[in-house]
């Protein structure tokens, strides 16, 4: 077997994969023109593929992608060319639901008001402080500030796509009592995934009963043809006046255009957002300075065990092709995941 690496990787990652299969040809290629020579006979690849490259390649038969997002990667020779293709989906999942359970708890418990109050040491609970209980007659009645700081146990999040991250966010936000719903376009969901803690599970063209009862919409589906700008103003206004909308999918899912449009009429509750139509965010952009809006610049999949999880996709497939076996992480091509 034959393995071209383009960009070539440091040599302890390499080490490793040669150690992996030691009666393989594995080559490290520093340029795309020495990729270009060595692809020729290749029986497979990993990192960049490029049309020049795959036009080289007489023989290949599979190529590893090193990152789970293939809306960058996938061309139309790709799509049509014989040798199947894998990524790195899963890597994230868990990180990126911890994640999306910080915004969660940041919006129920009103922390980002608090942090920005912190450093001008300002005491203002949101709600008033007139509507404190006191020691006297203690909280018998539901106060204004009550009514600003969520319960997660009577809150519902939805969840647009049961990925591996939209899995992990289902059992992350289970485990904290709240309903958990879905949209997902697979029809045999419920047979290939375990999941109990989903109580609800509708198709994409259905996704308006998603909006109408979701507390906190999360956007964890994949970035293809058919799902650019699925959130715009449509979207938006379907949703519950109080609800919070979370991206992270994507940023071409949804048109910030319109997220600031409906968060200035108030259509919406408040915002999330890790990714972006447009990155960075420039500095003049609205989001910037709205107080229910919470940015992470596209950081959400960051921890120090993805570059291990990273290599260990890498290593477990090159196992997998020599003994011929099936591989994790199959992609369809055409659906771009």
């Amino acid at each position: 077997m034959k393995f071209v690496i383009y960009p070539s990787v440091d040599e302890d990652r390499l080490a490793k994969i040669r150690s992996t299969v030691e009666h393989w040809t594995v080559v490290n290629a520093d340029s795309e023109d020495a990729a270009s020579q060595a692809i020729q006979d290749a029986d497979c690849f990993f990192g960049k593929i490029t049309p020049r490259l795959l036009s080289r390649a007489s023989r290949l038969k599979w190529i590893q992608s090193p990152t789970a997002s293939l809306e960058h990667y996938v061309f139309p020779e790709l799509t049509t060319h014989p040798a199947v293709l894998t990524n790195m989906r899963g890597l994230f999942s868990d990180v990126i639901a911890d994640h999306v359970m910080g915004y969660i708890l940041c919006f129920a418990r009103q922390l980002a008001t608090y942090i920005r109050q912190q450093s001008q040491a300002k005491w203002a609970p949101v709600g008033g402080e007139a509507g404190r209980s006191d020691f006297k007659s203690g909280p018998g009645q539901v106060s204004p500030i009550d009514l600003k700081h969520r319960q997660l146990q009577t809150q519902t999040v939805g969840i647009i796509g049961l990925g591996e991250i939209g899995q992990e966010l289902t059992r992350r936000a289970a485990a904290f009592g709240m309903n958990v719903i879905g949209v997902d376009p697979r029809e045999d969901l419920r047979d290939i995934i375990d999941l109990p803690e989903l109580s609800e599970v509708w198709k994409p063209e259905d996704l308006n009963q998603l909006l109408e009862v979701a507390d906190y919409v999360v956007v964890a589906a994949p970035h293809t043809p058919e799902t650019v700008g699925m959130f715009a103003c449509d979207q938006f206004q379907a949703m519950k006046s109080d609800a919070i909308l979370i991206n992270i999918g994507r940023g071409a899912l949804v048109r910030l255009d319109d997220l600031v449009t409906s968060l200035r009429q108030g259509e919406i509750g408040g915002a999330a957002l890790d990714v972006y139509e447009i990155e960075p965010l420039p500095q003049s952009h609205p989001l910037w300075a709205m107080e229910n809006v919470i940015l992470t610049p596209h950081i959400a999949g960051y921890a120090p065990c993805i570059a291990e999880r990273h290599l260990g996709v890498v290593l477990e497939n090159v196992r997998a092709f020599d003994q011929g076996a099936p591989l994790q992480n199959l992609v369809n091509k055409t659906l771009w995941y």
